[in-house]
C-alpha cells in the first residue's frame, strides 16, 4: 500500500505504489481558471460550517476578489439559502453555469439543480463524490481568485473525493465549544494531515453570547478548551465567533452579504498571509 493511498490496495485489484497524488487531480472545466481553493470542514455537523463559508466568501468578495462557492454538502445544502438564491442553474450541453449572488459570488449547489428543492438526496457515497467532482470538471466558473468548498460534516467519501480530485490549497476547520471539541477537531486535522493539505487554523462558532446592553460575555456552552486543543495539535485559532441572532437571521433570509459586521475578516487575513509565505 502506497503512502499516497488511503485504502487497502489489495481490495481493488490494482497496485497504487507508483501512483502520484497529482495524477488523481481531476481536470478543471476548460473554460475556467481558479487561482486558489480552500475547503471549510468539520468533524461533525451543526457547528455553523456553512455560515462560516458564506461569511468568508463575502469577506473576500468585498475586498475586490472574484469568488465562488462549491456547496459540497450534497445531502444538506444550505449555501443557496444563505444568499437568497431560488432559481435553477442552467447549462449549454457542455458546461453548467453557476448562479450569481447580488454581490457577485458564483455559487453551485445540488439544490440549484433539483427540480424540487425539498426532495431528499438518498444516494450512496460514490454518487455523492461523483457530483462533487463534476462541480469541478463541468461547472463553468470562469476566472476566480478564490473558490471556497463548503464540505459535508465528517471525514467520509465526499471529503476524500475533494482532497484527491481537487487541488485544495488549504483547510479551515470549524467547531463549537462543546465537550467533544477535542475529538471533533482532531479527526478533521488528522484527515487533513493524511491528505497532505495545509491547515490554516480553526474557527469556533457559538463561543459566547455578548449581552447587547452591558456587553458582558456569557458562555452558554461553557468556556471552551479550544486554545489547549489547538496548541496540542499545533494549529492556530483563527476566530472565536459569538452567538449572533443577526447572523442566524441573515442565513435564513438570504442576506449574508448585507451583514454589517463580518466575523471572518481574521480568516480572510490568514488566507492572504498564507499565500504570501
Amino acid at each position: 500500500m502506497s503512502e499516497e493511498c488511503t485504502h487497502d490496495c489489495s481490495t481493488c485489484g490494482s497496485s497504487c505504489e507508483h501512483v502520484d497524488a497529482k495524477d488523481l487531480i481531476a481536470p478543471l472545466n476548460k473554460d475556467s481558471s481558479i487561482k486558489h481553493v480552500y475547503a471549510i470542514m468539520s468533524g461533525k455537523g451543526g457547528v455553523g460550517k456553512s455560515s462560516t463559508t458564506a461569511s468568508l466568501a463575502t469577506a473576500m468578495a468585498k475586498r475586490g476578489y472574484k469568488v465562488g462557492i462549491m456547496d459540497a454538502d450534497i445531502t444538506g445544502p444550505s449555501i443557496p439559502t444563505a444568499f437568497g438564491l431560488d432559481t435553477r442553474a442552467v447549462g449549454d450541453g457542455e458546461s453548467i453555469f453557476p448562479e450569481l449572488t447580488p454581490g457577485g459570488i458564483k455559487i453551485i449547489s445540488l439544490n440549484l439543480l433539483l427540480e424540487n428543492k425539498g426532495d431528499p438526496v438518498v444516494w450512496r457515497g460514490s454518487l455523492l463524490g461523483g457530483v462533487v467532482k463534476q462541480f469541478w470538471t463541468d461547472v463553468r466558473w470562469g476566472e476566480l481568485d478564490y473558490l471556497f468548498i463548503d464540505m459535508p460534516p465528517g471525514t467520509g467519501d465526499v471529503p476524500l473525493t475533494v482532497f484527491q480530485s481537487i487541488p485544495v490549497d488549504g483547510i479551515v476547520v470549524v467547531t463549537s465549544p462543546q465537550d467533544l471539541v477535542s475529538l471533533i477537531v482532531t479527526k478533521a486535522v488528522r484527515m487533513a494531515e493524511m491528505m497532505n493539505k495545509p491547515i490554516l487554523g480553526v474557527v469556533e462558532n457559538y463561543s459566547y453570547f455578548q449581552c447587547p446592553n452591558c456587553g458582558e460575555k456569557h458562555y452558554i456552552f461553557g468556556k471552551s478548551n479550544l486554545e489547549q486543543v489547538a496548541a496540542e495539535l499545533q494549529v492556530k485559532v483563527l476566530a472565536q465567533i459569538p452567538m449572533d441572532p443577526a447572523m442566524a437571521a441573515a442565513m435564513d433570509q438570504g442576506a449574508m452579504e448585507t451583514m454589517e459586521h463580518n466575523y471572518l475578516e481574521p480568516v480572510a487575513d490568514a488566507i492572504l498571509a498564507h499565500e504570501q509565505g
